[in-house]
């Protein structure tokens, strides 16, 4: 699958049973992929810049093969509703908990720096609970204006940055 066909997407949840939460929203995400997903296993994190008292996060990651119509936009308001339909409400705090967070890492090699959407997504090659689980499904995927493959961006993160993240005993990437 050559780079210009993936798109990489992170899911995360702390609100609610996360774990079932984030596997139905892979079951909902496989829908708009034109091949089957590749899915991450489930890893919890600690909250990032959360309020205080924040539960951990259940996360994932998903690689999906666009449709030929879709663009970065129009993909986004679909993880957008999807995110509505979990019960995501419109924010009150930053980083409050919820149901279901997507976010749109990369499309294919494109880069965008709008208001409502900058691509790659800016802060993914500092968070390794976005670069573990993508490291098990995109290991080799070259993220846009850094240069390097995700398992480098991963492995040249110091031990002691940010959040633990540890895969949920059980879960297993499907590639």
């Amino acid at each position: 699958m050559a780079t210009s066909d993936i798109v990489l997407i992170a899911l995360g949840s702390n609100l609610g049973d996360s774990c079932a939460i984030i596997t139905r929203a892979m079951q909902r995400l496989e829908e708009l992929s034109a091949e089957p997903l590749g899915r991450s296993s489930l890893w919890k994190s600690e909250p990032v810049d959360c309020p205080p008292g924040s539960p951990w996060f259940v996360n994932a990651a998903v690689r999906l093969t666009p449709r030929p119509d879709e663009t970065p936009e129009t993909l986004l308001a679909r993880l957008q509703g999807l995110e509505k339909e979990f019960g995501r409400q419109p924010k009150r705090l930053h980083n409050e908990p919820r149901p279901l967070d997507l976010d749109l890492i990369a499309f294919g090699n494109q880069i965008r720096v709008s208001r409502d959407l900058t691509l790659p997504h800016p802060r993914a090659h500092q968070r390794r609970f976005v670069l573990e689980p993508l490291n098990e499904i995109a290991s080799q995927f070259i993220m846009p204006g850094q240069g390097k493959a995700v398992s480098e961006l991963l492995a040249q993160l110091p031990s002691e940055s940010g959040p633990l993240a540890r895969r949920v005993e059980g879960s297993q990437p499907k590639t």
